[in-house]
């Protein structure tokens, strides 16, 4: 039974800045399609908003569980991830090329997205397990395999953005956790040493996107489309942009995928510069406060979880930022809190949430 005691300890200002960005996200959405050629113009708006609801409920269920619990589930929680993510292999949704959705019926659940949190909590077991043996490399390894596993069932979908995910909360958490940073060089040669093998296993779109980044001109109507149309979106927006619903490239569609993947390209038009240091600050705020909860967490577990957290959420924002501006190759990873999408607002929410469970039990209750 939840105890109303932790409220004390209840982060409000990571719950405001989490809501602040939903907020700022549900209106460059509604902008972004304003001008799609559907017959409810706030469908996409209004869908998001139940998400957000959806992220909120899921907040309060799980801060009324003791995130040590998770600590205890972790093989449990670890084997379902596995089967949810082979079963997508097998009887998944297709779309774009890819197989990454279980039809609910109810709504499309993509079981990459949560495999992230999953991954954090696991792994973030495995050190507090392990923390007087981590300068062993051994140790160092078994880590990397138990991480591999639910990667390359990701990696064969084929979501080639959120494998990468994977990369980084595994460097980051080990990283913080003490683990020798040569262990962490062997392992990151090893996986540039597998670069040629992982190539031939990509398939032809995700070959062009990549090449295309590193020259945007030699598929400029195609693949190269989608970089140029962003990068003139953006540079058209200035200091202070165009004005909401006032965008050029986005009212006409040129920009493909503007209210999910390149939501920050219509940002950028219709906001400008301006706009986008006001998004940049929310999400500063937003790793302090997880960064910080995380400092004072009673125990390495809670510190490990937050920190895995942060380093997800940090990749997403370059990631997806970098990509808009051809600075990253196009990889399919949505823009935290901002892009439309259930999965992704859901799972970021739950994140967020189990960041400020975390935050409730850093103090044992007095009585």
């Amino acid at each position: 039974m939840f105890d109303r005691r932790l409220l004390k300890n209840f982060d409000y200002q990571l719950l405001l800045i989490m809501l602040v960005l939903c907020c700022y996200g549900l209106l460059v959405i509604g902008s972004a399609t304003q001008g799609a050629n559907i017959s409810d113009p706030f469908l996409f708006l209004r869908k998001q908003a139940v998400w957000i609801a959806l992220g909120m409920v899921a907040i309060f269920v799980i801060i009324s569980i003791d995130y040590v619990n998770f600590y205890r589930w972790c093989w449990y929680i670890y084997a379902g991830n596995l089967v949810f993510l082979s079963a997508v292999l097998f009887v998944g949704r297709e779309g774009g090329g890819a197989y990454r959705w279980l039809d609910l019926k109810v709504f499309d659940f993509q079981p990459s997205e949560l495999a992230k949190v999953i991954i954090i909590i696991t792994l973030a077991r495995l050190l507090v397990d392990y923390e007087d043996k981590l300068k062993s490399f051994f140790i160092s390894f078994s880590f990397l395999l138990y991480v591999a596993v639910p990667m390359a069932l990701i990696f064969l979908q084929p979501d080639l953005g959120t494998s990468l995910v994977f990369i980084i909360i595994f460097f980051g958490m080990l990283f913080i956790a003490g683990v020798p940073w040569k262990n962490l060089l062997i392992f990151l040669c090893s996986g540039l040493a597998l670069f040629p093998f992982l190539w031939t296993r990509l398939l032809p779109y995700q070959k062009m996107r990549l090449i295309v980044f590193l020259n945007p001109e030699l598929d400029p109507l195609n693949f190269g489309y989608q970089l140029k149309q962003s990068m003139i979106a953006i540079g058209s927006g200035g200091v202070t942009g165009k004005g909401l619903f006032e965008g050029t490239q986005a009212r006409l569609q040129f920009i493909p995928a503007q209210h999910t993947d390149f939501i920050f390209s219509v940002l950028g038009e219709e906001l400008g510069f301006l706009g986008a240091v006001v998004l940049f600050l929310l999400y500063l705020f937003l790793i302090y406060r997880i960064l910080k909860i995380g400092s004072f967490s009673k125990d390495s577990f809670g510190a490990f979880i937050c920190t895995g957290i942060a380093a997800m959420i940090i990749f997403q924002i370059l990631v997806n930022v970098g990509m808009t501006l051809s600075i990253m190759p196009v990889t399919g990873l949505p823009l935290p809190f901002m892009s439309y999408g259930g999965n992704s607002m859901l799972v970021n929410m739950l994140s967020v949430g189990i960041v400020i469970n975390v935050g409730m039990r850093r103090h044992k209750i007095q009585f």
